[in-house]
């Protein structure tokens, strides 16, 4: 999967030909034209047509053998979110499989949320469910990620941290369950440079020293195992298999060790045409060099839930190093690659294996989703999913043999519920390993688990709630609590959200008006007030939403009240500010006169910035730049429109962070390059650490943004620097 290549429509047409029909590569090009022509005259944010964004998606997909329906989509996939055009378009124009596709991936766009958090989860909510009803919809899902990650330097430094947060938490993990390693180690690489650009850009810089001597020592293994295999007449390609960076990131701070600490950096991977000559050359390996103890992985006779097939073993290679081997088939490399989307490739004009068979492999997420389905609130849909999705994982097993894939921490009681609901609800006990433990036993990579049930048991404790780790079992307790004992949980819910309602000094009666207890159940998707009542008396929903729902209104009104009095003091404030002869800002408030006005300190910002202004109590307006973190969430009603002044010659404290190779003078070249373009320095300070990589903090006075992005874009062209970044302090 090539990140510089940059295809045209006609690159990814004609790979499609060399698998597809003539039809579904008309029906492709139909695609491109309808997209080309709904994203007329839009442009990204680098500035180039809109149209070449779904070009490259759709090009990620050929690149994975997909069918002519998710090409298709992958072109037309921003259609329906950016454009005038709608679904209904969609079905008409090409067909309800293909409309059903873009749907899934599209964000709602026309709900308005409380806020931004609450809005991307219920557009991850939406996209998990139509995955479940099509793996096809999160393929495409991860091709526009893996573009738009590969395009990310375009954006303000603020979302490209979030973004790249984002794809670490959800869409490289879930690439990795599915398998599609060629996009998960894209992804995970690409987040890292990010969110830690000083760590990556070191680890980049310590592999080139030592790349050529590792090139050698590889090249040396492979010729040593051609000649064995050559011997018994074992057919098999070889390469060296590339470490990447995130996974050594992750090995340096997750076991504290030195890059030079790190084994795996060496690997060699093996292809042969069968099983029987898998274990056939690891013989070989093992005959040639010595293994180290418990590095031995069957992962053939024993795959992983995201389909993945090898053999790995560590060896003591030549010169005593230790060397990783990954043996496999072809058709094994195939699916390590390209996990699930393997399932919908295209061999000679052939699906090999469609839908239905794919259906099987996610039965583990459509598990996930169906314990999922009480909770109303989509943040906490999504923190349940990442802990059960993307968790480290055990497995144990049946009494009959049977594996069983848990999250790492999972006890008894996770398991019971993973065999079915009803052994869950009438567990007493565990044997694991033949011995009896208690039911929060926490379960290790081999365990074999005997759940021991009774007809005659009530039922879960309310203690497994605290036990349980899995949201699939804890969901599973209480819908057995919901159903025994509803009246109750009535009567508990309805004092719960009462007592949260009176903690936080609002007038019952205003508040529990029936009108407003049927918005809030309507807004959580209650069929009725008892349920809502019901829900949070069974830990479904917890008394502090509710309440928090509930109270809306009401604290909106008063905050409106309370921002008029604010308006009131800031006035008779400016004024006395005005007879003490305050400086100047240069902002300028629109539709009211004698406010005082401060730039905020933590983003500084200048003119140029896009700029919002927000009342303060007894402290005037201050005005931030729109992507400042500082901003308070939920305060719509506390902005104010604020512009530059066209004439304003003040000059503005700005913060730079750069970080680079430590080199004797790169100090002074910095210096040298602000003194040049004729910038003052307020203040100055750096600290390198022990792996040469220096950062230098400059404080600045500069006119306005271009002054600024002048500065910036001279201080990049110094050697050794490798970022340079606008920082709130």
């Amino acid at each position: 999967m090539s990140k510089e290549n940059i295809l045209t429509a006609q690159d990814v047409i004609d790979q499609a030909a060399q698998y597809l029909s003539e039809d579904d590569t008309a029906f492709i090009r139909r695609a491109f034209e309808y997209a080309k022509k709904a994203h007329e005259n839009q442009f990204r944010r680098s500035g180039e047509p809109y149209i070449i964004h779904p070009i490259q998606v759709a090009g990620i997909l050929v690149h994975l053998g997909l069918d002519a329906e998710t090409i298709a989509s992958g072109f037309l996939h921003d259609v329906v979110e950016d454009t005038e055009f709608t679904i209904e378009d969609l079905t008409e124009e090409f067909s309800s499989e293909v409309a059903m596709l873009v749907d899934g991936v599209t964000k709602l766009g026309k709900i308005r949320y409380m806020s931004k958090e609450a809005q991307q989860a219920e557009n991850h909510r939406k996209m998990f469910i139509a995955m479940s009803k099509d793996i096809r919809v999160i393929l495409i899902k991860l091709a526009d990620r893996m573009h738009n990650m590969r395009t990310l330097k375009h954006m303000p430094p603020e979302k490209q941290r979030r973004i790249a947060n984002e794809t670490l938490e959800i869409f490289a993990p879930l690439a990795h369950r599915l398998g599609i390693s060629a996009i998960k180690w894209e992804l995970e690489d690409a987040s890292l440079r990010y969110l830690n650009p000083q760590q990556y850009y070191r680890i980049v810089n310590l592999m080139k020293q030592k790349r050529q001597e590792r090139e050698f020592y590889i090249e040396e293994v492979m010729k040593e195992v051609q000649n064995q295999l050559e011997d018994v007449n074992i057919e098999a390609e070889f390469s060296g298999r590339p470490k990447h960076l995130y996974s050594i990131y992750r090995k340096m701070v997750l076991q504290n060790k030195q890059f030079n600490e790190i084994y795996d950096l060496l690997a060699v991977r093996i292809i042969v045409n069968s099983i029987k000559d898998c274990y056939a050359v690891l013989g070989i390996i093992h005959t040639c060099w010595k293994p180290m103890p418990g590095r031995f992985k069957d992962y053939i006779a024993m795959p992983k839930p995201n389909l993945y097939q090898s053999l790995h073993t560590t060896v003591i290679g030549p010169k005593g190093a230790p060397l990783e081997v990954q043996i496999r088939t072809k058709e094994m490399h195939e699916i390590a690659e390209y996990g699930i989307a393997a399932h919908w490739a295209y061999k000679e004009g052939t699906k090999i294996e469609g839908k239905d068979s794919s259906e099987k492999k996610l039965a583990w997420f459509r598990e996930i989703l169906d314990s999922q389905s009480e909770t109303h609130d989509a943040e906490e849909f999504m923190e349940s999913l990442k802990v059960e999705l993307f968790a480290d994982m055990v497995y144990v097993f049946t009494p009959k043999g049977d594996v069983i894939e848990l999250p790492k921490g999972s006890v008894p009681i996770d398991f019971a519920y993973k065999i079915h609901t009803e052994v869950g609800n009438h567990t007493i006990g565990a044997r694991i390993n033949g011995k009896m433990e208690p039911l929060d036993y926490p379960l290790k990579n081999g365990d074999i688990v005997e759940v021991m049930t009774s007809k005659h048991s009530y039922g879960p404790s309310r203690d497994w709630m605290k036990m349980a780790q899995t949201s699939q079992a804890k969901n599973k307790i209480k819908q057995f609590f919901k159903k025994q004992q509803r009246d109750e949980n009535v009567v508990k819910g309805k004092e719960m959200v009462d007592k949260e309602v009176r903690s936080s000094n609002f007038d019952p009666k205003e508040v529990f008006t029936n009108e407003n207890l049927q918005r809030v159940a309507d807004r959580f998707n209650f069929i009725s007030i008892d349920d809502m009542y019901a829900a949070v008396g069974y830990q479904g929903i917890t008394a502090s939403q509710i309440a928090t729902r509930l109270t809306d209104k009401i604290r909106r009104s008063e905050q409106k009240k309370e921002l008029e009095e604010t308006i009131e003091q800031v006035q008779k404030h400016t004024s006395k500010a005005k007879s003490t002869g305050k400086k100047h800002s240069g902002v300028k408030v629109e539709g009211v006169d004698n406010l005082l006005v401060r730039l905020a300190k933590c983003c500084n910002p200048v003119p140029g910035d896009e700029i919002v202004g927000f009342i303060t109590k007894g402290r005037g307006v201050s005005v931030h730049r729109k992507d400042c973190p500082n901003m308070a969430d939920g305060a719509k009603d506390r902005e104010l429109k604020v512009e530059w002044e066209e004439t304003s010659s003040k000059h503005y404290n700005v913060y730079l962070e750069i970080s680079g190779y430590d080199r004797r003078g790169l100090l002074n070249d910095v210096l040298q390059t602000v003194n040049e373009i004729g910038t003052n320095i307020i203040a100055v300070s750096g600290k390198s650490d022990r792996n040469k990589i220096v950062v230098i903090h400059l404080t600045l006075l500069i006119q306005n943004v271009d002054h600024l992005r002048k500065i910036v874009e001279r201080l990049k062209q110094i050697k050794d620097v490798y970022t340079v970044e606008r920082v709130v302090q």
